[in-house]
């Protein structure tokens, strides 16, 4: 009877099996296909401008812009009447980009509103559009079942309010799909100042909003929104003041360390604004209606449906662009610039 291996042999032959090489069969990189090529690297490819975060070609303050940002002045009148009709327009979004937009008083946004805590609204919505719309003040304490009504074609609604709360506030369309509307372009800002007036700078009013393009439509080639970009929240442009870098084609002249006092509004329908002006620290942000503001932000988001009040000062001469810090909206559209000190031409290096 033959004798079984020893413990001692058994091992050597295990080390010996494993020191044989294998049958080469080949790598996974010999048998796979050969990888597709690397998307483009957009850090080598031309900026569109020559300092940090230009997200846009940079023009000149003195350009004509069709929407200046400057705030309307505080008012002294203690009831505003306030008419705004519902029209559509073509509106452009962006160079070369006209938009079949729905609007307040023919444009995008509405008009900017202002008053003061403890005045009334008196308010009248009058349709021209061919379809219904309605009106829903985020600064009114009301009943939207009495006052934010659909208001049909060729007719129109009368409402009241008292503004109790200080901020800055959005209005809109509130006629569902709530969504279509807002991202058609019927959406504004309403400042409401504290009865103690703030300390006095240079005053701008921003609102931010998404467009959602379909393909070109008619003889003027003019887009409507695509619904199904808006659900997939994939916007084609991001803007302040309702067109894609205005602000960095026509930047805004200030006066070196002049207050500036910016009220923002998001207006969305979807977009987050993680408002940020490079090259300078916010002195005070004041949330809504709150008394007390943050102090030294670098940044700070406003929800969609929110606003926001921001003081800074530009503390040296040059160009200083404001952007939302989710840069794939800023590369969307969502920057301009602010230019302190001596117009472009003769500002010193």
């Amino acid at each position: 009877m033959p004798q079984r291996p020893t413990a001692v042999a058994l091992v050597l032959v295990v080390a010996l099996l494993a020191c044989t090489p294998a049958p080469d069969r080949g790598t996974p990189a010999d048998s796979a296909p050969p990888p597709a090529a690397a998307p483009s690297d957009p850090s080598r490819e031309p900026s569109p401008a020559p300092m940090s975060h230009g997200e846009a070609p940079v023009g000149t303050s003195a350009e004509p812009v069709d929407r200046p940002a400057t705030a309307p002045l505080r008012s002294t009148r203690r009831l505003h009447r306030v008419r705004l009709e519902t029209v559509h327009i073509k509106h452009a979004v962006a160079p070369g980009v006209r938009y079949d937009a729905w609007t307040f008083g023919g444009q995008v946004p509405g008009p900017a509103l202002r008053v003061t805590v403890g005045d009334t609204v008196d308010f009248t919505i009058v349709n021209l559009a061919p379809m219904p719309h309605s009106m829903d003040f985020h600064a009114a304490e009301i009943a939207p079942s009495r006052a934010y009504v659909n208001v049909l074609p060729g007719d129109s609604l009368s409402f009241r309010f008292v503004a109790r709360v200080p901020g800055v506030f959005m209005y809109h369309c509130g006629t569902a799909p709530v969504a279509a509307h807002i991202a058609n372009g019927m959406y504004g800002a309403l400042i409401v100042d504290p009865v103690a007036p703030r300390a006095p700078a240079r005053e701008f009013v921003l609102v931010q909003s998404e467009f959602y393009l379909g393909a070109p439509q008619g003889p003027d080639s003019a887009r409507q929104l695509d619904w199904a970009k808006m659900l997939g929240l994939a916007p084609d442009h991001v803007t302040f003041n309702g067109s894609a870098g205005l602000y960095a084609a026509h930047p805004i002249q200030v006066d070196v360390g002049e207050p500036i006092r910016i009220y923002l509004v998001n207006a969305g329908p979807n977009q987050v604004s993680a408002f940020h002006v490079v090259g300078a620290i916010f002195d005070r942000v004041y949330v809504d209606g709150l008394g007390a503001p943050l102090r030294g932000v670098q940044t700070f988001n406003v929800p969609v449906g929110g606003g926001m009040i921001y003081e800074t000062r530009l503390v040296e001469e040059g160009v200083y662009p404001f952007v939302s810090h989710a840069f794939a909206d800023a590369t969307k559209g969502a920057v301009g610039m602010f230019r302190a000190g001596q117009p472009a031409g003769t500002m010193t290096h």
